[in-house]
């Protein structure tokens, strides 16, 4: 106590500037304000609303050009109260958040038999009917890795399983946490029910309750859950875009489009999912910029409604189709180090590429041999414009300890990591965005 008073007291005494030890960026700039100043920002919400004020008002301040918020509408999810019990055999209370689309319980909950589904196929199994007035508990084995590809797989259980569940009769689903952290701390995201599908509450529980879960379930003995999650769909809810550019030195040519998403969920800041991503490709466009103009617009967008359907992806494309561009690329990984690059580049474009790759080599990022995807946020327009496209791969071993939780907050991003991510695509938007040729995926 008395070390830390001492030092308590030393930091008081401290000018400002050796006080606060964040780094003077851009990128650092942006994460901090948006997830300080707005914090959570769920789809549809007035959240949401007052940071696409916030985003538009800053990137004027930063010099970009034809400053736009682009509004549309969503079906997006209120949450309520969210609250769930083991009953019986032990009375055991857990850590639960709905999931994005959960049906809605009584404002006093529901209480049934807990049947525990060890994987997604177990639950397949099931004969139809045998899960009438049951709740359904599916547990899954996602571990990390560097590229995240487990998310795909076991995240099955988050967004097919409780649908699955309500066609076999369930009332309610409970999964595990599609996140490879230990702590007590759930996970949220989105579910789907099908067309002709009733959505029924949907929750996700901590991995330390879903082991709980398990080792109970391995007992052998009846288990009985209470279950409130009193959230609710809403349709016709606002969300919007915020589209940017820094006009090149030759307007006539095809801009290169880079993208994050601005809204998060609402249980954290939204710190690396993705306000990270908008500081990176925000502040790569400013620097590959600061020698003077490049010779094509670098346009930026900040997409709305991301994580309850990628509804901004798709509102940009359905406005901006029809404008040409030359290339797409996006950041919503969080601030791991860049590790790989991989291009989807045509043959003429070849020489580009090998200066892309020698220029990264020298920063230790190596090249992939697959072919670029892009992210949510550009995938539509990439779909309709058949757009080359670069993605700077992040180390994600650690992503989905932090991803969807309430524990995406500002204190996760570290400042160095951030600081090579913008010097990755700064080095990558200077090619590109000087590049005079036409530059085509194939």
């Amino acid at each position: 106590m008395a070390i830390f008073l001492r030092a308590a007291a030393l930091s008081a005494l401290l000018p400002a500037s050796m006080a606060s030890a964040e780094p003077q960026t851009v990128s650092w700039d942006i994460v901090a304000g948006l997830t300080t100043e707005i914090g959570p920002r769920l789809a549809g919400s007035p959240a949401e609303a007052r940071a696409r004020d916030w985003a538009a008002a800053r990137l004027r301040k930063l010099g970009f050009s034809n400053v736009a918020i682009e509004p549309f509408t969503v079906r997006s999810y209120v949450r309520g109260e969210d609250r769930a019990r083991l009953t019986a055999p032990y009375e055991q209370p857990l850590a639960i958040t709905a999931l994005g689309y959960s049906g809605t319980t009584p404002d006093k909950g529901i209480e049934a038999e807990l049947v525990y589904f060890p994987t997604m196929d177990a639950l397949r199994a099931a004969p139809a009917g045998s899960l009438a007035g049951k709740i359904a508990f599916i547990d899954h084995a996602m571990k990390a890795n560097q590229d995240g590809s487990g998310y795909g797989p076991f995240g099955a259980a988050r967004r097919q399983g409780p649908a699955l569940a309500a066609q076999k009769g369930a009332i309610g689903t409970v999964i595990r946490s599609v996140g490879t952290d230990s702590h007590r701390v759930p996970h949220t995201g989105v579910t789907t029910f099908p067309e002709g599908v009733t959505a029924i509450p949907a929750g996700a529980v901590s991995n330390p309750d879903a082991d709980l879960i398990a080792r109970v379930a391995k007992q052998g003995k009846p288990m009985r859950l209470s279950l409130m999650l009193t959230g609710r769909t809403t349709e016709n809810l606002p969300s919007g875009n915020v589209v940017a550019d820094l006009v090149g030195r030759d307007p006539s040519l095809p801009p290169i489009l880079v993208a994050c998403h601005l809204d998060s969920w609402d249980i954290g800041t939204g710190a690396i999912d993705d306000g990270a991503g908008c500081a990176i490709v925000t502040d790569a466009a400013l620097r590959a910029q600061r020698d003077g103009k490049a010779l094509r617009t670098i346009r930026v967008l900040w997409a709305g409604s991301e994580e309850i359907g990628v509804f901004g992806g798709a509102a940009y494309a359905e406005k901006h189709g029809s404008e040409p561009h030359a290339l797409a690329m996006e950041s919503d990984f969080g601030a791991g180090r860049i590790w790989k690059v991989e291009m989807k580049l045509g043959a003429q474009n070849k020489p580009m590429a090998e200066r892309i790759s020698a220029t990264l080599a020298a920063m230790g990022i190596v090249t992939g041999r697959d072919m670029a995807g892009g992210g949510a946020d550009v995938g539509a327009i990439i779909a309709k414009q058949k757009l080359a496209v670069i993605d700077l791969a992040q180390d994600g071993t650690d992503y989905f300890n932090l991803h969807h939780t309430a524990d995406d907050t500002l204190d996760k991003v570290d400042p160095a990591l951030l600081e090579q991510n913008v010097e990755a695509w700064t080095q990558v938007l200077s090619i590109v965005a000087n590049e005079p040729g036409p530059i085509a995926a194939e």
